[in-house]
């Protein structure tokens, strides 16, 4: 028999949809994947989910969610799911070690921050490296932040940290900004942010607990400096997990999943989607959570009908 409903990835979206989904009696089966709790789990404090005024440690989180999910019988598997097959139903979805059908797919299988690769940056994660202003920029309130990238998402979060931070100081690969023009002029015109132009961070340092500064190398005159600072933000964006299903499902030009506005219904009918994978707009695991709900929901009056 196949299952009623199969959800892969287990960030809030896909946790969210599970407690729905196993609520309304569907008895989801989730793939958590090799890495699970998705970006949440790279987070150190958050403090802007909604009745924990004191905050929470992301992957504390996210071990509530996975608790939550299974008390309501959601069965979780740790594996990658390697393939997939949405041509007929029953949908196929294949692992490394078994194959699995299902008349409704949840595809939640976030995103990734593209990172510099650089000595540090690992090391200091969560310790004055992020690639979330949202999540992080309360915690480097009158510091001096670095930001790294030079489209519209470097300008946001450049822009955000001033609320908090004393100085913003911009690392551009090139002499110009690739951001839209009213982002750009938007960061031209804040008396707190100021541009490094032809450059490159080479390496995030720290005193072993906290960054306190980068190795700047400027690519046109090829010397590198070292410029202090606090906290390093980059944002030169983020990739949508969806190698997977390229082919399979429509996709947009930056790779993420493409769903009937005001809905998680993607050109497959039966096959939904939701949180990052599909948002390449607001990026907020309560917003990943509410899209995981609504798939639930979708999913669910979906199966009703066929019924």
């Amino acid at each position: 028999m196949p299952e009623k409903l199969i959800i892969i990835g287990s960030g809030p979206a896909g946790h969210t949809a599970a407690i729905y989904a196993a609520r309304a009696e569907l008895k989801p089966l989730m793939f958590e994947g090799s890495t699970p709790g998705g970006q949440l789990m790279l987070t150190t404090e958050v403090e802007n989910w909604p009745g924990f005024p004191n905050g929470m440690m992301g992957p504390e989180m996210m071990d509530l969610f996975k608790k939550q999910s299974e008390r309501f019988g959601t069965r979780i598997l740790s594996e990658n799911v390697t393939e997939v097959d949405f041509t007929a139903s029953p949908f196929v979805v294949k692992t490394s070690t078994a194959s699995y059908s299902s008349e409704a797919v949840i595809v939640s299988t976030g995103a990734t921050a593209m990172w510099l690769g650089v000595p540090g940056e690992k090391e200091y994660g969560g310790r004055g490296v992020s690639a979330c202003a949202t999540c992080d920029g309360f915690f480097f309130k009158n510091k001096k932040i670095v930001v790294v990238g030079g489209g519209d998402s470097a300008m946001e979060e450049s822009n955000f940290l001033t609320r908090f931070a004393e100085t913003v100081t911009v690392i551009v690969r090139k002499d110009e900004l690739k951001a839209s023009k009213i982002m750009q002029e938007r960061a031209r015109n804040n008396p707190k942010i100021s541009f490094v132009w032809n450059s490159e961070v080479k390496e995030i340092v720290g005193d072993g607990t906290r960054v306190s500064g980068v190795k700047i190398f400027n690519n046109k005159t090829n010397e590198t400096t070292d410029f202090a600072t606090d906290g390093v933000f980059v944002a030169i964006g983020h990739k949508p997990n969806t190698e997977l299903f390229a082919g399979k499902l429509e996709l947009d030009k930056a790779g993420y999943i493409v769903v009937r506005p005001g809905s998680t219904i993607t050109n497959v009918e039966g096959v939904f989607a939701a949180g990052d994978v599909a948002d390449h707009y607001y990026k907020q695991a309560i917003t990943a959570a509410g899209t995981g709900c609504m798939a639930a929901i979708d999913a669910e009056r979906w199966l009703a009908s066929k019924e």
